[in-house]
């Protein structure tokens, strides 16, 4: 049974300890979760109604998976272990949603997934989804690295979903030092 009470930032943290998360995944969650947190308060800022605890658990959570697999079906094993520890809807959807710019029906079904949206649509979403683009192993780096590196190895349309993302996100903060 789905709780509707968000796990706080020292249980999400032993959540993936406990998963059985590699130290390099629980750093890479933290950086995540810190960028997320300063992308969130900057929409804020600019009066967009965003929940910063959901943002903050949901980036602290959204590699959970990664305690299983490092393939892209991390989203999915995750989302089944947020459900398995009874986790509120909205965090499980960030978990199954960071992936890329999202994954179409089309991939998904070819994946092998259960028939679901996995594209990140709420704002807490898309901005986890995005915090996590700019993240290699637990350091920032510019969205092209993160471009660059997607080309070599996905599709066209998925690294564009990538490119759309972070249009969309830059136009929401504009110039945000975050970013920088």
């Amino acid at each position: 049974m789905a709780s509707e009470k968000l796990p706080s930032r020292e249980q999400a943290i032993q959540f993936l300890r406990q998963a059985g998360c590699s130290e390099k995944v629980v750093r890479h969650c933290l950086a995540v979760a810190e960028l997320a947190l300063e992308i969130a308060k900057a929409c804020k800022e600019r009066g967009l109604n965003v929940d910063l605890e959901l943002v903050e658990i949901g980036a602290l959570l959204h590699d959970i998976g990664r305690s299983k697999t490092h393939t892209v079906h991390h989203a999915i094993v995750g989302a089944e272990i947020a459900e398995s520890l009874g986790l509120p809807e909205p965090l499980i959807s960030i978990i199954k949603t960071h992936v890329g710019g999202g994954i179409t029906s089309k991939e998904a079904k070819k994946l092998g997934w259960p028939k679901d949206i996995y594209f990140p649509r709420t704002l807490e979403e898309k901005i986890v989804s995005y915090a996590d683009k700019l993240i290699e192993g637990s350091h920032r780096v510019p969205i092209e690295r993160t471009i660059e590196n997607f080309s070599k190895e996905l599709p066209p349309p998925a690294v564009m979903r990538v490119r759309k993302l972070h249009e969309e996100m830059s136009a929401l903060i504009g110039d945000c030092k975050c970013l920088k």
